[in-house]
This record gives structure tokens, sequence and C-alpha cells, in this order.
């Protein structure tokens, strides 16, 4: 072997194979340092120490112009309910039922009396992130002594920045509030109406809406409104990961609206794993050319050796003892690519991740087995193509002409 390489080497281009080397290194750590940023970076997003950690969005569908001019209500069916249910990225739907019967309350503080018309509505307990007390669990409204209620906490914030500053009405805090109880007054069909006393016992941050348990809305419905029925206008979803594009594909093409921007972490997921395909395609064109480069070095070496290549086989060498040389020079240059290129990318990994973990303290660094597995999925795709590209030139030398 070693008089075989002493004998070919001779018209070998260094700075040909340079040239390669080099395009094929900036190639390869392209594709790996892109794929190595999208699994450490996506986390940040959808993990639980994520940019995003509420898993809870609530869909309406979109009002149309028209709809709104006729009164029509967009609401959702049944079958629409079923097909979101099945959809891989949710766990669970839940319906909002709102009151069919007018709402009064009135509530009186410090000398000071207001009252107001306001709704209710209802979610299933399991969305619900304040804990209803006991006797919400009754089932017979009449029965309640007083009705549990939870607020919005921006409606808190609404009153004492907005209503309570400008009219010099005193501010109140969430244990103030929920110290003042609420007469209300409930009024349905053929003048059926119903008195209750009424506590505010939490405020949320995940629903914004006048909250009662569902056991007492479902329970008034049917007593004060026993002919009205609707279907809901709002559903509240457990997701498995809220920064899943398919959750903003599904949306888009549905024609529905989510609350409170939900749909950000989904979209900037989205625009990263973009953004991380078009790095990669940039760097796959960029080992394509470099593949290109070596294969025409290696071509132009077999040429100039073309006569010794057939004065060998002529001898009694193998085609394929005679491509070795060449064959082993491109696996030996393209195992030096790989290897280089890791130990780069792990140098950047080391430095970005500092930088990640400054903003995101708790933030997890993704794995980098499947990084690896495509760096050594490429080498040995691309060292296959040069055997064979070297061996198909090698017999066309070896054909009598």
């Amino acid at each position: 072997m070693k008089l075989l390489w002493k004998l070919l080497r001779q018209h070998v281009s260094i700075g040909q194979l340079a040239g390669f080397f080099l395009a094929n290194l900036l190639g390869m750590l392209i594709v790996l340092l892109s794929l190595q940023f999208y699994e450490d970076v996506v986390p940040a997003f959808s993990g639980e120490d994520g940019v995003i950690k509420n898993t809870y969005v609530i869909l309406s569908k979109r009002i149309a112009a028209v709809s709104a001019l006729r009164g029509e209500a967009q609401t959702f069916s049944e079958s629409d309910i079923s097909d979101l249910s099945q959809q891989p990225f949710v766990r669970k739907v839940g319906v909002f039922t709102a009151s069919q019967y007018q709402v009064y309350a009135s509530l009186s503080t410090g000398g000071i009396g207001m009252g107001t018309d306001m709704f209710f509505e209802s979610v299933p307990d399991d969305f619900v992130d304040i804990k209803w007390p006991a006797s919400a669990t009754s089932h017979d409204a009449g029965q309640m002594s007083e009705v549990p209620i939870i607020l919005p906490r921006t409606y808190l914030a609404l009153y004492n920045f907005g209503f309570a500053q400008t009219k010099n009405l005193p501010k109140l805090s969430e244990g103030v509030v929920s110290m003042i109880p609420m007469d209300i007054r409930l009024r349905g069909e053929a003048g059926k109406e119903m008195r209750l006393k009424g506590r505010v016992v939490g405020f949320s941050t995940r629903l914004n809406t006048v909250l009662v348990p569902e056991s007492f809305m479902q329970r008034t419905n049917a007593d004060l409104a026993p002919s009205a029925s609707a279907a809901p206008t709002r559903l509240i979803v457990e997701v498995k990961n809220p920064a899943d594009d398919a959750i903003a594909s599904y949306v888009q093409e549905r024609g529905y609206e989510l609350e409170n921007n939900s749909l950000e972490a989904g979209r900037a997921t989205y625009f990263l794993k973009i953004t991380a395909a078009i790095v990669m395609a940039v760097g796959l064109l960029i080992s394509a050319l470099s593949f290109y480069i070596l294969m025409l070095s290696v071509f132009l070496l077999v040429q100039k050796n073309a006569e010794k290549l057939q004065n060998l086989l002529l001898i009694g060498y193998s085609r394929a003892r005679v491509a070795l040389p060449y064959q082993l020079l491109t696996i030996g240059l393209n195992a030096a690519v790989l290897l280089l290129a890791i130990a780069v990318l792990f140098w950047v990994r080391d430095w970005y991740l500092h930088r990640l973990w400054q903003m995101f303290p708790a933030l997890s660094e993704g794995s980098v087995n499947s990084t690896l597995l495509i760096g050594l999925a490429l080498f040995c795709l691309v060292s296959f193509l040069n055997a064979l590209a070297i061996r198909r030139k090698i017999t066309s030398i070896s054909r009598p002409r």
C-alpha cells in the first residue's frame, strides 16, 4: 500500500484538498450548529421553566362583521368540540357555560353602596385555577348560603387604578373584597326570581370572566330558564405544549381566535424552526458544493495518473486496490471535518448556553444525541458517495478504448 500511495500521490494538490476541507467544515458546522441551537432554545419557550408556562388556551370563533350586524352568535357545535378533542396537542377540552338569566349584584362598604348588571359563566372545576369552597359542591342552588364568585385579577386593577382613582373612592385589596358580602338577584323566565348572597372567594389570572361553580350554573339555568339553550361561544383547552406550532396552524385553518396572545410561544417556535431549516439548507448547500470540489480534485488527480493506473491494472492490481488510496484520502478528510466540526460545536454551544442561563436560570439544555447522529449520518453519506464515485472513475479508466 505504501508503494502504491507513493506512486499515486505525486499529483495531489494540497490547495484543492484544503479548499474542500474548509468548505466542508463550514457546511457541516452550520448544519450541526443550527440543529443543536434549536434543541437548546426550544425549552425556553415550551419547558416548565420556559417563557410560556400556561398550558391552557381559550378559543372563540372569529366574529364576522355581517354576523355581528345580524346578531348571530359564533358558537361551537358538537362536531367542532369533538374534532378539537381528537387533536394530538390537546389534553382535554372544557366548555364555557353562560347564564341564561339576568344577574344584578349590589354591595355596600364604608357607607357607599353600588350595584350593577353583570353576568355569570362557569367552566368545569378542573380548569379553574382557584379552589372552590366545599359549599360549592352543592347541586341545589337554593340551599347555598353564599354563592362563591371568582373574579379576574385584572378587574380589581381596573377598579383601583381607574374607576376608584377618578371617583375618589377607596382602593380595595383582594382580602378586603373577599370580606364584602354581595346581594345577588337572579331573574329568569316568566318572572322567576332568586335572591342570594354572594362572596368573592378568589381572583383568577387564567380566566377573564366572572366565574361561579359549574353545578350552581347548571341548576340555576334549569330553574330560571328551562327553555333557554345556547351552544358555547368559548372553549378552554388544556394543551400538551403551548409552544407547539400545530396549535397555530389548527387555529388559523378553522378561523378561531385565542385570548391573551396564547399563540405567541407557538409563533416564536415556528419562526425558530423555519430559521433553523433555512440555515440548515444553506449548510447542506455548502456541503454539497464542497463535495463537488473534492470530486473535481480527485477526478483531476485520477486523470493525471491515468497512465499509471492503467499500468497498475495491467500488471494485476485490482480496481478496488487501486481505488483504495483515494477512498481512504476522502474518508480521512471527511472524518477530520466531522471531528473538528463537533469540537467547534461544543465550544460555541458552551458560549451561548451561558448567556441563555443568564436569562433563564432554570433552563435545561437540550440533548446533543440527535445532532451527533445527524453529523455521523452526513459523514457516512458523503464518504459513501465519494468512494462510489472514485470506484466508477477507476472503472472507466480501466476500460479499453
